[in-house]
């Protein structure tokens, strides 16, 4: 087996991914460059979609939806310029992923990195960064608005601040918040519970799921908005014409299939400009637990149990 030639397979649902030897792609599209893969980032939708297969995956199928590396190979309609450079994507959980030596991509979907900016650091944003993104982009007019956050992870962590830089009053429900943390990222007040929401809010942001987010949804103003960041609410909380909350859903790997190149554009360019925050230490996130390529079943475990920022290095590093 060639050790630079390497991907984490799907089998079955339920079952460890296996390593096996790939081929390199040799022929890629006009507007598709090859990534040299050298750290994978893993995100809930990857464990739970490998222990439950809902899309149907084939054995064989390399999973894996975020990752950093290096532009190898262009296309023709690709600017030169690509040619190495760092970047960091978010991949379809559709086609062949990051858990692999390498990744084909369409150029317009990868986001490219400062100088110097740490891949490992790079492979673990896109999922939670360009859906905090989605997220914030849901709402209008929310400069001095009081808003309420539920949960307390990598994607409200960086909503968090993406709301506070622009104004917002935030209120975060997580009964397992650090509270040091959460003011420093700018929360207004922790609350350890739904009893202590008292204000009548203009939004709400749920990261726990629907049941949560139904609850939540008594807390909001007349003409609120109730932002589901897991699941969606089916069906209308209120009847008509009465509280008139308008109900958004964030579904970042939907943008794949139903997302057009101008979306794509300008969720990219946040993405860049969210990444260059990080590098001079105006937007705050936390490393990521980092394991060894040939350790990647191992690391996806950790990261379903700890719930903790997680990363696999490359198999080329």
């Amino acid at each position: 087996m060639n050790s630079c030639d390497l991907a984490w397979q799907f089998e079955e649902a339920g079952s460890p991914l296996l390593l096996s030897s790939i081929a390199p792609p040799l022929n890629i599209n006009e507007n598709e460059i090859v990534v040299l893969n050298k750290a994978m980032g893993i995100n809930p939708v990857d464990w739970k979609f490998i222990k439950a297969n809902p899309l149907a995956w084939p054995p064989g199928f390399t999973p894996g939806v975020d990752g950093a590396g290096i532009v190898i190979q262009t296309g023709a309609s690709v600017p030169k310029e690509f040619i190495g450079s760092s970047v960091c994507y978010h991949q379809s959980l559709l086609l062949p992923g990051s858990f692999a030596t390498y990744t084909v991509l369409k150029f317009q979907r990868v986001m490219r990195l400062p100088q110097n900016f740490s891949l490992s650091m790079a492979a673990s944003l896109p999922c939670p960064m360009l859906t905090a993104i989605q997220a914030f982009n849901k709402v209008p007019s929310m400069q001095n608005k009081k808003v309420l956050v539920s949960g307390f992870g990598a994607v409200t962590k960086i909503l968090i601040q993406l709301l506070h830089k622009n104004g917002v009053k935030i209120d975060l429900l997580s009964p397992s918040a650090n509270k040091t943390e959460a003011l420093s990222l700018g929360v207004n007040k922790v609350l350890g519970e739904q009893s202590q929401c008292q204000q009548q809010y203009h939004a709400v942001f749920d990261a726990k799921g629907q049941q949560s987010a139904t609850k939540l949804a008594s807390y909001l103003k007349a003409n609120g908005h109730l932002v589901c960041i897991q699941d969606r609410i089916e069906e209308p909380l209120f009847p008509a014409f009465t509280n008139s909350i308008s109900y958004h859903e964030v579904a970042l790997g939907a943008l794949h299939n139903y997302g057009d190149e101008q979306g794509w554009a300008e969720l990219i360019k946040e993405g860049e400009a969210l990444i260059n925050q990080l590098d001079n230490q105006t937007l705050i996130t936390e490393p990521p637990k980092v394991f060894p390529f040939e350790k990647l079943n191992e690391a996806l475990i950790f990261s379903e149990q700890s719930k903790a920022k997680t990363v696999v290095t490359g198999s080329g590093t």
